[in-house]
């Protein structure tokens, strides 16, 4: 768990961040999220959502086509502001720090909170200087060499591009790209990784390095995924979260069916819905 005077910077206004107590052993808390909903407009997108996401485990969001499996991961690090109309409700706090509050500083929290997305966005220029982007616009000018090597090695990257860094990362495959983009996060150091759908553009050998690598990262980090393959939930996360949609008088309306311990919930959901999505009797 990151230390609180580590947390106080994400505050524009410092002030002392409680934790919750580990309790029984279980992984300690990182994200609590009780009643959360997302509007664009006059749109409900999701609403009334409520678990908890632990410290140093993969949690996979699953769920029907618009449910709010993306709505709800750009809630993580608040994405969602930079979307005309998003508007947030409800309690989400990170380390026991409220992510919406008014003193928080949202830059700090994008650092710490690491996003991966669907479609590798390697930025036009070299290998090298995409893994350094972060750490230079953080003000870091000296000891780049080592965070760029320590990153691509992390990301299990390091060994394929060692004698390419200064080639342009756009010459790299689908896969490197997006082994490099998550080498690109890590770089900064975050505390969590969110990856919106991180293979769906990949074929079967990249998505295996993409897997692997979730494992091996999560000894570090906290990993949340977004992912329409139910075969790599089961395979990557200890918890998944079912999401699916209601039918309202506005439209369609995502909600939480249930959440639990990954191996429970694919051998005895609790809820109907979830055994027909997993089953492929709908979604």
């Amino acid at each position: 768990m990151m230390p609180e005077v580590a947390m106080d910077q994400m505050r524009t206004t410092p002030e002392t961040a409680s934790h919750e107590p580990e309790v029984g052993g279980a992984s300690p808390t990182v994200f609590a999220v009780e009643d959360l909903g997302v509007t664009y407009g006059r749109t409900i997108a999701i609403e009334d959502v409520t678990f908890d996401i632990a410290q140093h485990e993969v949690t996979a969001l699953i769920g029907p086509s618009g449910c709010g499996k993306s709505t709800f991961l750009r809630c993580l690090n608040r994405m969602n502001d930079f979307i005309d109309g998003a508007s947030v409700s409800g309690t989400l706090t990170y380390h026991g720090v409220a992510l919406y509050a008014d003193d928080v500083d949202a830059v700090e929290v994008r650092r710490r909170i690491g996003m991966v997305f669907q479609k590798p966005n390697p930025f036009p220029k070299s290998i090298y200087d995409n893994i350094a982007f972060g750490p230079r616009l953080n003000g870091q000018r000296k000891g780049l060499d080592d965070v760029v090597e320590e990153a691509l090695t992390r990301a299990a990257l390091m060994d394929e591009v060692k004698d390419k860094l200064k080639d342009n990362a756009f010459a790299l495959s689908g896969g490197q790209q997006q082994r490099l983009c998550i080498a690109r996060c890590l770089a900064v150091d975050p505390d969590v990784i969110l990856m919106d759908e991180p293979c769906s553009a990949l074929d079967p050998i990249a998505t295996a390095k993409i897997e692997d690598l979730m494992a091996e990262l999560k000894e570090r980090l906290t990993i949340v995924v977004v992912t329409h393959n139910m075969q790599q939930a089961a395979r990557v996360s200890d918890t998944t979260a079912f999401l699916t949609t209601d039918v309202h008088e506005g439209g369609r309306i995502g909600h939480l069916v249930e959440v639990d311990r990954t191996d429970k919930l694919f051998t005895s959901p609790s809820d109907p819905r979830t055994e027909g999505y997993i089953t492929g009797r709908f979604g």
